[in-house]
């Protein structure tokens, strides 16, 4: 709000770095505490399917406690819940770009895995930041195919501040999503309409950080299929999708119609959750919100 870039945040120490001291110091059931009141409120707003990632721990052990954390909510709320591991959403004090991404693929990425197989984990998504000062395009390629091969789906950070070709390198290795995209270009753009890659755009995200908004219009009209998504976080404190469906028909210029579509069917299909919820049709999940209104 004094005017500091996103990226000048970061490299002061705070921004994600913050908050990865923060979650290292606090225990599992303190998160799963914060976690437990948050999920509250988002069923309040309507919601019934969320994307809950780690990311705030950039080691092996911290990681596994968000997940292990995600898993007590994925057994315990009565809405469902895509996991995806962020391991890589910063580079960690001490480190290089280099050896972060070692580490992700040799030692959390392995240590993840084995959890899954022994069915303490239940994680579905892989994702990277993917950004200028971050993880460029080459690292981020090589976190998000060794996920792949670990068997999880490609949903990662892409185009938000720089103009790198993420969106490229993500449909080319046959991402499922890729979110923000702010600064994404006309063949980023066409590169995912070819690959059925689901854009999932945060309006709350380009509002707080004075960023120009993803062009919401181009993507459709070239055959993308837009979602919404809170992208709640330290930064972006919301957990409201009826209000990030306003901000999309404001900022994004979407009609209500799509950013209904985009905060319900779309938004499924990015989690690869569609063919069973996201609308009303016959031989899907009743997942609906019953709403006591004067009209």
């Amino acid at each position: 709000l004094r005017g500091a870039s996103y990226m000048e945040v970061h490299a002061s120490g705070g921004g994600i770095n913050f908050t990865v001291r923060r979650t290292r110091e606090a225990s599992e059931d303190e998160l799963y505490d914060a976690f437990q009141k948050r999920a509250s409120i988002m069923m309040k707003n309507g919601t019934t399917l969320f994307e809950a990632k780690s990311g705030y721990g950039l080691d092996t052990d911290t990681e596994i406690k968000m997940l292990r954390v995600i898993k007590r909510g994925i057994n315990s709320f009565p809405i469902d819940i895509s996991a995806t591991y962020c391991g890589a959403h910063s580079v960690p004090e001490g480190m290089t770009m280099e050896e972060a991404t070692e580490d992700v693929i040799t030692n959390q990425l392995p240590a993840i895995k084995k959890l899954m197989v022994q069915g303490e984990l239940e994680v579905d998504n892989i994702d990277v930041f993917c950004e200028k000062g971050v993880f460029d395009v080459s690292s981020s390629h090589k976190i998000l195919k060794a996920g792949q091969e670990a068997g999880l789906a490609i949903n990662f950070h892409g185009e938000e501040l720089h103009p790198l070709q993420s969106a490229e390198m993500g449909a080319k290795l046959g991402a499922r999503a890729i979110s923000h995209l702010e600064m994404v270009s006309e063949e980023g753009i066409n590169a995912m309409a070819d690959n059925g890659t689901v854009a999932v755009l945060l309006p709350t995200t380009a509002y707080i950080l004075k960023l120009s908004p993803p062009p919401a219009r181009a993507m459709i009209d070239q055959g993308v299929a837009v979602a919404l998504g809170t992208d709640f976080n330290p930064n972006a404190f919301c957990l409201s999708m009826p209000l990030v469906m306003h901000l999309a028909c404001i900022i994004l210029k979407m009609t209500m119609e799509e950013a209904l579509a985009a905060a319900t069917i779309n938004a499924a299909a990015s989690l690869g959750k569609s063919k069973r919820q996201g609308s009303l049709e016959v031989g899907k999940l009743g997942d609906m919100v019953l709403i006591d209104a004067a009209r």
